[in-house]
């Protein structure tokens, strides 16, 4: 979104497109309160905002990446290789929703107790917290995963896709409300448009479009995020054509998922979740 800022795409579709970052609510709330055209977020959270007892008027109009690049990770040398050595160590995460459920299911699934895990709020410390305060983090392979790699801090990754499939679902996805599809629908097409074009930038010059990113984030070490973007450029459309595009399949697995795990009461549709609508299928 930067590189179609910085290069004009959005200016070329007529959008005049300020990008910030939220310090007060999430992000779904933002957006379904009309305090942002579009916001950045999640399936778990997409999921959840539209099952509660007062739904969310939000909808995903695109996958960021098409599979989910996390995992759990310990340190090399701590003997925590699987869910199933979970027991009786500490996992370090952020609290959210069905954080539990996938915990539980991945531990059952390798025969460990979920009830013997200890489970506590990360203090902000990234990898510097294992073996420390913790045992056991989720991490974004194109981001905390690299910071660690960089700080020579050698760790077991267990990805998530890889332990259940259930676990491969869109993380991030790009978010709008529902009053501006059924106001301005042009221009939600018009900013996918441009967005996609950066993403192909991205794609094609990661290290340049790193470049500018640390231009308008100076506070993030710039050789991280051109090892980020490098990584994230062969995750952008792999196993697809169009950037941005979802399936109903990973949509209704997950939620299922969610459904078995108690985290929601009742799965939707997938298209009460998502749409490709305003996306360009033909490219």
């Amino acid at each position: 979104m930067y590189v179609a800022k910085d290069k004009g795409y959005y200016e070329e579709a007529g959008l005049n497109v300020t990008i910030i970052e939220p310090t007060e609510g999430a992000t779904a709330t933002l957006i379904a309160v009309g305090k942002g055209d579009f916001g950045i977020s999640y399936q778990e959270d997409v999921t959840v905002a539209l099952t509660s007892e007062d739904p969310l008027p939000i909808k995903a109009i695109a996958a960021v990446i098409q599979h989910n690049t996390s995992g759990f990770v310990s340190l090399a040398d701590s003997g925590i290789e699987s869910p199933a050595d979970f027991e009786g160590k500490t996992y370090a995460g952020w609290g959210g929703p069905g954080e539990s459920a996938v915990l539980e299911a991945c531990m059952t699934k390798e025969g460990a107790d979920f009830s013997k895990l200890d489970m506590v709020i990360s203090d902000g410390t990234g990898f510097e917290a294992l073996g420390k305060s913790c045992d056991i983090m989720w991490f974004f392979e194109g981001w905390d995963s690299v910071m660690a790699e960089m700080n020579d801090c050698k760790l077991n990754y267990m990805e998530c896709r890889q332990l259940d499939e259930r676990l491969d679902y869109y993380t991030p996805v790009i978010i709008t409300s529902d009053a501006q599809i059924e106001s301005d629908p042009e221009m939600v097409s018009a900013f996918l448009r441009a967005t996609q074009k950066g993403y192909k930038d991205v794609i094609e010059d990661p290290e340049g479009c790193a470049e500018i990113l640390h231009s308008y984030a100076p506070d993030y070490d710039e050789e991280m995020l051109k090892k980020s973007q490098t990584y994230l450029a062969g995750k952008f459309m792999e196993d697809t054509d169009t950037w941005g595009e979802m399936k109903d399949e990973v949509w209704e697995r997950y939620s299922s998922f969610l459904q078995e795990y108690g985290v929601i009461e009742k799965a939707l549709p997938p298209s009460d979740y998502y749409t490709n609508e305003f996306l360009d299928l033909k490219e």
